[in-house]
């Protein structure tokens, strides 16, 4: 069931360098596309989805080339400006989103599935924080954001999540290969 006070963000600025082309429009065996398929997973758990680092989503901020952390900051300073009071996160590559996640993420602080770091949940006064870690000369990477605000790691017991960064890996996953 949807929580009218979360915002789900679908991060989707990456350079899908190691799929060789734009993963997010790759076209899955229902004729969607891999990004479809991450809006329709997390539409359910949230009041409002919105779209980061794509032409007509979100821009990432401060400026694009931030990688997932520049639209995380879109969405974070878009839920502090509209009365949302966090984020739930996810990659553009993520075709499922499990029902219990939400739940298991929500609390006080920052958290993330272990072993998928956009899968997340991210309160929205958070937003300042992540401004003054992009403004810092550091590597702009996920873990690092992750351990400056202790976030918790959420453990799901049986959970079977694609990684799809290759061409092969989405034909292993939707049945084509």
């Amino acid at each position: 069931m949807a929580d009218a006070g979360i915002l789900g963000a679908v991060l989707a600025g990456g350079r899908s360098t190691r799929f060789g082309s734009d993963k997010a429009i790759a076209p899955m065996a229902d004729g969607r596309t891999l990004i479809d398929h991450a809006i329709a997973a997390l539409a359910p758990h949230v009041a409002r989805v919105v779209v980061c680092g794509r032409q007509g989503g979100l821009a990432d901020r401060p400026r694009a080339g931030m990688g997932p952390l520049g639209g995380l900051n879109a969405a974070l300073h878009h839920a502090l400006h509209h009365g949302f009071a966090g984020v739930l996160s996810t990659g553009c590559d993520m075709p499922v989103y499990p029902a219990g996640l939400p739940a298991a993420l929500a609390g006080d602080g920052a958290a993330v599935l272990d072993g998928q770091p956009l899968l997340g949940w991210w309160p929205a006064p958070l937003a300042g924080e992540l401004d003054a870690h992009l403004a810092e000369d550091n590597n702009r990477s996920i873990r690092g954001w992750l351990e400056r605000v202790g976030a918790r790691t959420v453990t799901m017991a049986g959970l079977d999540l694609p990684n799809i960064n290759r061409p092969d890996d989405l034909a292993r996953f939707d049945g084509r290969a």
